[in-house]
């Protein structure tokens, strides 16, 4: 069977779950004036996804991935991330080739339009690709509007983080401070945990410098990995002040 995008819609949509379908929607927020509004599902695991876009990684070109990215089906916009990843990911991939998938992608966020979309696919092609390069990118995608496009700034640091660079991501963390939405605090935290676990003191610096300021959500996702007696501390600092 030669493999298409029309086989691979296909091929989804025998894996759908209409129990699945019903409950996705609430746990991704697809109601009516939720972060998702709108979104449909299929009621397709991640695993089942995964097998689906390996399968197909080096089968479509840009062309078919670019129709698969406006699909109404949030698996099937997965999906395509998982393959922009698998080929980006190609042992010897020439710099040309990585250069339009970097391309691909910044020219389709209002499809990369929930948080496991942009958490699958940013630090994994942004992330790599701009490593040693000009970073100044980030700056369009912080001061965006777009909620996922400020998601995507903040996830792409995550592969800076585990080489070892922080200050990109300590940056926008400040940045974000006082961002109006949640998910934005629970990356930042993510993030800010992340750096903790490889160098706890920088992570203490930005909580003395920001801990007052900072979202009640993005400190507890910073500190859950500390030990319980100074979560609580940085808890008790951040009620009294």
């Amino acid at each position: 069977m030669k493999l298409t995008k029309e086989t691979l819609i296909e091929e989804l949509k025998k894996l759908k779950d209409p129990k699945k379908a019903k409950i996705f929607p609430r746990f991704f927020k697809s109601g009516p004036g939720e972060y998702g509004e709108g979104d449909v599902f299929l009621g397709i695991t991640v695993p089942n996804q995964r097998i689906i876009a390996k399968k197909y990684a080096h089968s479509l070109d840009l062309k078919d991935l670019q129709i698969l990215m406006t699909s109404p089906y949030h698996e099937v916009r997965l999906t395509t991330l998982l393959i922009l990843v698998h080929q980006y990911q190609t042992k010897n991939i020439e710099e040309s080739k990585k250069e339009k998938i970097v391309k691909f992608y910044l020219n389709n966020t209002k499809y990369i339009n929930n948080w496991d979309l942009v958490d699958a696919s940013a630090d994994k092609i942004l992330g790599e690709y701009y490593f040693e390069k000009d970073k100044s990118f980030i700056t369009k995608l912080r001061n965006s509007n777009d909620l996922w496009e400020n998601r995507i700034a903040i996830l792409t640091t995550f592969y800076w983080i585990r080489k070892g660079f922080f200050t990109e991501t300590i940056s926008l963390c400040e940045y974000f401070l006082n961002h109006p939405h949640d998910l934005i605090h629970k990356a930042t935290g993510w993030m800010l945990r992340e750096i903790g676990k490889r160098d706890l003191e920088i992570l203490k610096k930005f909580l003395k410098s920001h801990v007052t300021q900072m979202p009640r959500t993005m400190l507890r996702y910073a500190i859950e990995k500390l030990p319980p007696k100074e979560r609580r501390k940085w808890l008790d600092f951040k009620k009294v002040n």
